[in-house]
Parts: structure tokens; C-alpha cells; sequence
């Protein structure tokens, strides 16, 4: 049986490794030091899903104020394609929706038109937005 449950600091290595696994990581980001402040974080969270002791799933939520944001939705390999990306989104949602955010939002990368796809079939439509950004280190 499968349960979405909080992330606790247990759980880093576990969630780093998938997100690893899931190819959502990038050199210039460093996914311990996210894991760190999302899960110390009282606007953030890491939900996980689990199927007895073993990690299925998570996704980073966090609500910054003015809208939820939705980071590193990863599904291990072995499990995709079994609904658990639509309920780690759904579960989001429900974070996002009990703190009052009135708007999820997430950025995929330009050609990933899989997770494109996922999002799209989840509702989800393209913004008419331009991110822009800057490293503060």
C-alpha cells in the first residue's frame, strides 16, 4: 500500500538519490543544500511517496507568498507510468490549497516535452512569462 508522507532529514539521501536517478539534477544546483531548506523550511515541504519502506516518488512544494511552487516531481523509474506523478501532484495541490496559494506553478526545461506533456495532461497550461535569473554565490 502506498502512503505520501512529509520528508524528514532521514530521508535526504533516499530523496537526493532520486532525484539523481530521475535526471533532475544540474551541476550549478546543489540538491542537498534544496533538500536542506525545504524540509527546515515552515513555507516548503518534501512529500514523498512510499510503498512500504521503499521510495516511490516525491515532489518540492513551497508557497512563497504570492504563489505555490511545485520543484523536482520525480517518479523512480521501476514505478512510472502507474498514476504516481498525478498523485504526488495532487497532493501538492492540496498542500498549496490548505496555506491559501491561489495559483500552483512549476518551470520544466526547454525540450523536456515528456514532463511538458505530463503537466499539460494534468491541466496545467503555458504561462506567458519570461523567467529571468541571477546566482547569488
Amino acid at each position: 500500500m502506498s502512503a505520501i508522507v512529509l520528508a524528514s532529514v532521514e530521508d535526504r539521501a533516499a530523496v537526493i538519490a532520486l532525484w539523481h536517478a530521475a535526471g533532475l539534477t544540474r551541476p550549478w544546483n546543489d540538491p542537498a543544500a534544496d533538500f536542506d531548506r525545504s524540509v527546515a523550511g515552515s513555507a516548503s515541504a518534501i512529500l514523498m511517496l512510499r510503498a512500504g519502506e521503499t521510495l516511490t516518488g516525491s515532489v518540492m512544494v513551497g508557497d512563497d507568498g504570492h504563489r505555490g511552487w511545485v520543484y523536482y516531481l520525480a517518479v523512480a523509474e521501476g514505478a512510472r507510468g502507474q498514476g504516481h506523478g498525478r498523485a504526488l501532484m495532487a497532493a501538492a495541490e492540496s498542500w498549496l490549497r490548505a496555506r491559501g496559494c491561489p495559483k500552483l506553478q512549476l518551470m520544466v526545461r526547454e525540450g523536456n516535452d515528456a514532463a511538458i506533456g505530463f503537466y499539460r495532461a494534468l491541466g496545467l497550461e503555458p504561462q506567458p512569462v519570461v523567467t529571468l535569473g541571477r546566482f547569488l554565490h
